[in-house]
């Protein structure tokens, strides 16, 4: 079964256990998120169409990592005015794993919810340490406890002829 859902403007085809990454999203690791902007269900052969969204459906999911993407740069230019404007920028995002797709035949229950979080806990734990962003970079941290190198100013002749 998937589920097509709405999350920050964007729509996104999710399945049971897929890893996501949405557009920022309030929490820390391991904490439960529920869309409920569901607008498709299918299963392969049949589908249902939300107008605008299925009452009653709702996806499941628990945020694994808060990060930023990767840099777009935007350059503008316009010809022989001497214009020329670079910046940059990087969205910031939250990976969510996707735990259930439930319809309005299957009400959540607090254990549920519960068991949910447990599981993104263990999935949590057994990600690599050093992935620090979303797009599994190094840590911000990491780089703070590199030793950085002393620069020598180098020495220059004097302008004065010396006595040798």
């Amino acid at each position: 079964m998937y589920a097509v859902i709405s999350s920050g403007g964007k729509q996104y085809r999710l399945t049971e256990g897929a890893l996501v990454d949405v557009e920022r999203i309030g929490g820390q690791a391991g904490d439960p998120v529920v869309f409920d902007q569901v607008l498709f269900l299918g299963d392969g052969e049949s589908g249902r169409v939300g107008q605008p969204v299925i009452e009653g459906a709702r996806v499941l999911g628990t945020v694994v990592e808060q990060g930023k993407g990767d840099k777009i740069v935007v350059f503008k230019f316009k010809r022989r005015k001497m214009y020329r404007r670079r910046t940059g920028h990087r969205q910031e995002l939250t990976r969510v794993r996707i735990e259930s797709i439930q319809t309005e035949g299957q009400p959540v229950a607090a254990r549920e919810v519960a068991a949910t979080t447990a599981k993104a806990r263990e999935a949590t734990a057994e990600l690599p340490a050093a992935a620090g962003t979303v797009t599994g970079g190094e840590s911000p941290s990491a780089k703070a406890e590199e030793p950085k190198a002393v620069k020598k100013k180098a020495k220059r002749p004097s302008a004065e002829p010396s006595d040798e």
